[in-house]
């Protein structure tokens, strides 16, 4: 608290009142800046939207619509998880087989962020909706009625050949919690697999799992 300015001769202490009336509103107004500031910089509360990480998420994601294509079951996926104060985040790579084959016909990826510090829609939107700018051959669409916002990224390399390569990527936001889901078929000459699903297809199964998955993951 400022105090009473000292008294003194009728000149010099006009002068002094002057100074410490100046000096006690820069200090009240640093004073309320910093309430301001202490308030401001709490930051909001994290908008999970009830969604919880799942300890495993290849048990916890849906991928039943790829089942009638790739019947036969990935015994070894691959999942990691994190947990931390600023982020939780699980993944997920499952191999898609289809009947009869040795090796794997196509891959799905998994992978689900709650942002607990920062809120990650403007990064979201730029990395997604301008995927295209930076990634020549892909297609970029809106999808609408999953989450806040959500956009499918697919390419399609193939052109009627047995070569080339199939590849479609689901991303939702949906407040703090980000989710993606992703497919990927790669064909060439040794592979026994020359009729993978078209992309309609792949991404229609996208969106019905991610769906299913996001409402599954809710308290």
């Amino acid at each position: 608290m400022v105090g009473v300015p000292p008294t003194g001769g009728s000149g010099g202490g006009a002068g002094r009142a002057v100074l410490w009336a100046a000096l006690g509103a820069v200090v009240a107004s640093a004073a309320w800046a910093a309430g301001v500031f202490v308030i401001g910089g709490a930051g909001d509360d994290p908008d999970l939207r009830g969604y919880k990480a799942p300890a495993n998420l290849c048990t916890s994601a849906d991928y039943s619509s790829f089942k009638d294509e790739y019947p036969e079951r990935d015994g070894t996926p691959t999942d990691n998880t994190l947990e931390d104060t600023a982020l939780d985040q699980g993944y997920c790579s499952i191999s898609l087989k289809k009947t009869g084959s040795s090796y794997a016909d196509a891959y799905l990826s998994v992978q689900l962020d709650l942002h607990k510090k920062t809120d990650p829609g403007p990064e979201f939107t730029a990395q997604w909706k301008n995927y295209d700018d930076s990634h020549d051959g892909y297609d970029v669409d809106t999808v609408t009625g999953i989450g806040d916002e959500a956009y499918i990224v697919s390419e399609d390399t193939t052109n009627g050949t047995d070569s080339g390569s199939r590849y479609a990527t689901l991303a939702v936001r949906d407040g703090w919690v980000t989710y993606t889901m992703g497919y990927s078929s790669y064909l060439s000459s040794y592979d026994d697999d020359k009729d993978p699903p078209e992309l309609d297809e792949v991404i229609d199964w996208l969106k019905t799992d991610t769906r299913t998955t996001l409402e599954d993951l809710k308290d």
